[in-house]
């Protein structure tokens, strides 16, 4: 492999497939001769958010993180290390599965729900897929320019990054959502 997406965001090129891709902002957490790994970053998930609302009694933001392994629960965590299992993102973000550890921080107050993001399930690719899909113009990639990982998103994301790449960016940031509609 000549070269890893590690680190960077996958915006998804506009399409009709109307799929939990479409319009996605992907954070790609690791990439390696064995195929990638990720999180989609602006597409909630109500339904889980509702569970947790009455397992926790506080509000907690769910977001799809992909379609691979939807029983599996990902954090990003902002800061403060809450647990010795983490993958490191960059120097001020972790990613962990330790829910234990996670929310026992929570409730012993060392780290707020705003220093967190929660995925259900992650994106994933195999051996030369995410790397042919780029070549296929399926996802722009991007470098990350002051994200902050662990705020709410949603579909305004793809749009404004869309619109600062510029250029033809700018017409599919403007595009309706179903581009079949134009």
């Amino acid at each position: 492999m000549n070269h890893s997406y590690k680190g960077k965001i996958l915006i998804s090129t506009p399409d009709i497939s109307g799929d939990i891709f479409s319009r996605s902002v992907i954070l790609i957490v690791d990439h390696n001769e064995n195929g990638a790994f990720g999180l989609i970053l602006n597409k909630r998930n109500t339904r889980m958010s509702d569970r947790l609302l009455h397992i926790f009694g506080f509000a907690v933001e769910v977001y799809e993180g992909g379609p691979v392994e939807n029983d599996k629960i990902f954090f990003i965590n902002k800061g403060k290390k809450v647990t010795e299992n983490f993958s490191e993102i960059n120097k001020e973000f972790y990613l962990t599965e330790d829910i234990e550890n996670v929310v026992t921080g929570l409730i012993d107050e060392l780290i707020s729900v705003d220093e967190i993001k929660v995925f259900s399930g992650y994106s994933g690719w195999g051996i030369h897929q995410l790397e042919d899909e780029v070549k296929r113009k399926m996802w722009t990639v991007v470098d990350v320019y002051n994200l902050d990982y662990t705020l709410p998103n949603d579909q305004t994301l793809w749009k404004n990054i869309m619109q600062n790449l510029g250029g033809e960016y700018l017409l599919w940031a403007n595009a309706p959502e179903n581009i079949s509609m134009n």
